[in-house]
């Protein structure tokens, strides 16, 4: 199956205890990603969440999909105070796979966040799937930033 890799780096002005808290929390990514606007059905086990995420996407400003996606989210302190790791797993209907991670490591005004999406797809749905994500990622850092300037 076709994949890609899209890689972001941004800052975010809070420390990385702070970012790595927001990100392991489901309701936390409405809003952050353009397209979710709602988070259901999360369990917890242990070090790891699952969850239903709901994406929803227009079509010539008229149409509305909701697209279901099971989402697993997982955390990792890092081997300092000052960085960490959250990794998800997304499985989305139509045969589209992510994997990605937000590495997260202290910063001179807060924390700097590379954002790594590994994306796979059926032939013909990669590069929209990959352009979706690719405006879902470059949009993330700044409402990250927003978010946790306050």
């Amino acid at each position: 199956m076709p994949s890609t890799e899209l890689t972001r780096t941004y800052e975010v002005p809070a420390e990385p205890a702070a970012v790595l808290a927001h990100l392991v929390e489901p309701d936390n990514y409405v809003g952050l990603s353009p397209l979710l606007v709602a988070v259901r059905d999360v369990r917890r086990e242990d070090e790891v969440t699952h969850y239903v995420a709901v994406e929803r996407f227009r079509f010539l400003g008229l149409v509305t999909h909701d697209n279901h996606i099971r989402v697993t989210l997982r955390s990792e302190p890092g081997g300092l105070p000052e960085e960490a790791t959250v990794h998800g797993d997304v499985v989305s209907p139509g045969g589209v796979r992510m994997s990605y991670s937000f590495a997260i490591h202290a910063h001179d005004n807060g924390s700097r966040v590379v954002d790594t999406l590994h994306l796979s797809a059926p032939f013909g749905l990669l590069r929209f799937a990959a352009g979706k994500a690719g405006e879902v990622q470059a949009a993330r850092g700044r409402v990250l930033a927003e978010r946790l300037a306050r």
